[in-house]
């Protein structure tokens, strides 16, 4: 292989890199607008974030061409095999998150149309650590860091103690006070798409520590969910 054929599949593989780190900063971005619009009770924050999914997807699907492009026509072996797929996957998570934040903005347009409910801080809050979350696993995947990508992955039990805290805490205040059941059910939605938000950051964590060392996570990831004996189907999910 000549060094301008070598050179060349290096610049590829960084532009994928590159392309992995500006979708990732825009779904931050876009989670994070989505969760000051509960915080802040900030409609405008509410629809950047709505708006905002347009933009990730097409990102998306430029790195999916681009890593195709790359397998059909250079063959990649070893770890750049892994760094190409890796890029594969980590915009689909990104994409789902992207997808999440927007469903969370349409919910808050909602819930801001409604008197203030103490819950929806807690929800805020929960929402701050899985954002901070994602915001570890992007700059694990910047570093190639390995290490980081696995305290990534061990916090996800963290998120969803918190997922279980508020579930029973809705569920109380709707059997406390019928007439809140509907805003609460907007917080229970908002809630499970943060607590799925934090697993697809979980998942990226999987596949930056695989294409760094080439392993797997072999032992059960944490998992703290608990609700899952009542199932809660969003229909704009």
């Amino acid at each position: 292989m000549s060094e301008h054929i070598v050179k060349s599949f290096t610049e590829q593989l960084e532009l994928l890199a590159t392309g992995v780190a500006q979708m990732g900063g825009l779904a931050e971005a876009q989670f994070a607008n989505a969760i000051e619009a509960i915080a802040k009770r900030d409609t405008k924050l509410a629809e950047i974030a709505i708006g905002s999914d347009e933009r990730v997807d097409r990102i998306q699907q430029t790195i999916e061409e681009q890593a195709l492009k790359v397998l059909a026509l250079r063959q990649p072996m070893a770890v750049d095999l892994r760094t190409t797929l890796a890029a594969l996957k980590i915009a689909n998570e990104l994409e789902r998150i992207g997808d999440l934040a927007k469903n969370i903005g349409k919910r808050a347009l909602v819930l801001n149309r409604e008197p203030p409910i103490k819950l929806a801080q807690s929800l805020a809050r929960m929402g701050r650590q899985s954002l901070a979350q994602l915001k570890s696993v992007l700059d694990a995947y910047s570093a190639r860091n390995a290490d980081a990508a696995k305290a990534v992955w061990r916090q996800d039990e963290e998120i969803d103690e918190l997922y279980n805290s508020l579930f029973r805490e809705l569920l109380t205040y709707m059997m406390e006070d019928p007439r809140t059941i509907s805003l609460c059910t907007h917080l229970l939605f908002i809630a499970k798409n943060i607590e799925r938000a934090g697993d697809h950051a979980t998942n990226i964590a999987e596949t930056v520590y695989h294409m760094v060392t080439g392993t797997y996570l072999r032992v059960d990831r944490p998992k703290a969910d608990l609700t899952s004996t009542t199932p809660i189907h969003d229909p704009g999910a």
